[in-house]
């Protein structure tokens, strides 16, 4: 696969809810990853591969004050879903300014961190999450600088074969794809979607 894919974010209405889903389907119970701080979610984790992995995320309890709607909106689900994905850079500033100049906005360049249950405090820099164009179709883009890949630490779930999409408009989002090098197959569907093909040791298994 070409995608530069650095992670899928599968959502669900309770952490353990979403952690049983991806325990029956990829036969591998996620591990808890952590908080993210002042953004009132936290996750759990699974590799896909040496340099990409599967994130379930929901809503942190624990973290009530904080305003909605969330910057995953996993406030409004009703069932786990595959919701957004995440692309690699390592040049956050020049690919926004790239995106701009084809008529895509995604937003400003962000810090990101989460302490892990050891302790380990993970730092990266995003494009703003909150700014979705396309009901999760066109990912928001992650550099993790110096902070090691979170896959190399994680049990492996699977190997990612493919990801794919459909949109009601999806001629137009896959020419704004392709303005920012992502070849990413989508088809005319009635609402936005996510499939992705996931190679497990008991078969291929679908995750949508």
């Amino acid at each position: 696969m070409n995608l530069p894919v650095d992670h899928l974010i599968y959502a669900a209405p309770t952490l353990e809810s979403g952690m049983d889903k991806i325990e029956a389907l990829l036969g591998v119970h996620p591990v808890y990853g952590g908080q993210h701080p002042g953004f009132g979610t936290h996750n759990a984790l699974l590799a896909l591969g040496p340099d990409s992995y599967l994130e379930v995320i929901a809503t942190d309890p624990a973290q009530s004050n904080v305003p909605r709607p969330l910057w995953i909106p996993v406030d409004r689900l009703t069932q786990p879903r595959l919701i957004r994905w995440v692309a690699k850079s390592n040049d956050l500033s020049k690919l926004v300014q790239m995106a701009q100049r084809n008529g895509l906005e995604l937003g400003h360049v962000l810090e990101g961190s989460r302490t892990k249950p050891g302790g380990e405090l993970l730092r990266w820099r995003l494009t703003d999450p909150r700014v979705d164009p396309a009901g999760g179709i066109i990912p928001f883009f992650i550099d993790w600088g110096e902070t090691p890949h979170p896959a190399r630490a994680l049990p492996q779930g699977g190997v990612l074969l493919s990801l794919s999409a459909g949109h009601p408009a999806a001629g137009k989002v896959q020419a704004q794809l392709l303005g920012i090098g992502l070849d990413l197959s989508i088809k005319a569907e009635e609402t936005a979607s996510l499939v992705a093909i996931i190679q497990t040791p008991a078969g291929i298994v679908e995750l949508q």
